[in-house]
């Protein structure tokens, strides 16, 4: 059965939405799925099921083993990096006490020479001409010494970016669902709240205790932790700071954010018929 004619009709002057669409043409946006985003149960760094789970105070979870690689990594590159700085300081330190002995042996064979009665060959213009480099000539080129800053010496987060060290990470406990058939695959296991017995996914907010690191849903936290000001599993105090809440999301395809969108923009070839596509992630 053959199309409407509208849809088949290309001889305008504009593009019709049917033929934008067939082409893509212009800016797609859609909400991010399931498979993009991050289980709430899985490392940030490595993407895998969580194992001795550590939190920061912003919310992102990790393997304790992969953030400790990570702070070791930040560490060691930190040191190169002031060891590279207190070499370029050490040469330039060199370079400055090397110029004052140029000079004053300058100013020493001047006054030499003047009270000699001898005259100068050269004066400072002369001189400045006689050294100045020539971009024109290979053997002349100026070299332009790379200056190397002077590091932050703290160690950040790989997801939030803020200053983070070992000891403001805590441990975090999540409940299972059924301990007494628990599976060797830690991926099959389901969670729960410890209150509401409530599955816990990407879809609720969930919130951890930094005293004790029992993890329970938002609701629950805000019912009875935020007013009781004690956690309902260890009957152990805690503080309104104490309640930080859980980041959901943060792989390479989506950020940290409760509205992921999926934009693409595409722009067609001139006469080709293809589309230079960028993607990006609109949060």
């Amino acid at each position: 059965m053959p199309q409407r004619h509208s849809k088949n009709n290309n001889d305008l002057a504009y593009f019709t939405y049917d033929e934008k669409k067939k082409l893509g043409y212009g800016t797609q946006k859609e909400r991010l799925g399931r498979d993009s985003i991050k289980p709430f149960d899985a490392c940030c760094l490595c993407l895998k099921p969580l194992i001795d789970p550590l939190c920061c105070q912003k919310g992102h979870v990790f393997c304790k083993e992969c953030i400790l690689e990570c702070l070791l990594s930040q560490k060691k590159d930190i040191q190169r990096r002031l060891a590279a700085h207190a070499l370029q300081q050490k040469q330039e330190n060199d370079e400055e006490e090397e110029k004052l002995m140029l000079q004053k042996a300058k100013e020493l064979e001047a006054f030499d020479q003047q009270n000699h009665g001898a005259v100068p060959q050269y004066n400072d213009r002369t001189e400045a001409l006689r050294n100045m480099k020539a971009f024109w000539l290979p053997s002349a080129t100026p070299e332009a010494p790379v200056k190397v800053q002077a590091p932050s010496t703290s160690t950040i987060c790989p997801e939030g970016k803020e200053k983070l060290k070992l000891k403001t990470l805590f441990p975090i406990y999540l409940t299972e669902e059924n301990k007494e058939q628990k599976k060797s695959n830690s991926i099959n296991t389901n969670f729960i709240c410890p209150s509401c017995k409530v599955t816990l996914t990407n879809t609720l907010t969930l919130v951890a205790l930094s005293t004790c690191g029992h993890v329970f849903c938002k609701k629950c936290a805000d019912r009875f932790m935020a007013v009781d000001k004690v956690c309902l599993v260890c009957n152990k105090g805690c503080k309104e700071r104490s309640l930080v809440c859980l980041e959901r999301g943060g792989t390479g395809f989506a950020a940290h954010d409760d509205h992921l969108e999926a934009t693409d923009f595409k722009h067609l070839g001139s006469g080709s018929g293809l589309g230079l596509v960028r993607p990006a992630v609109k949060t």
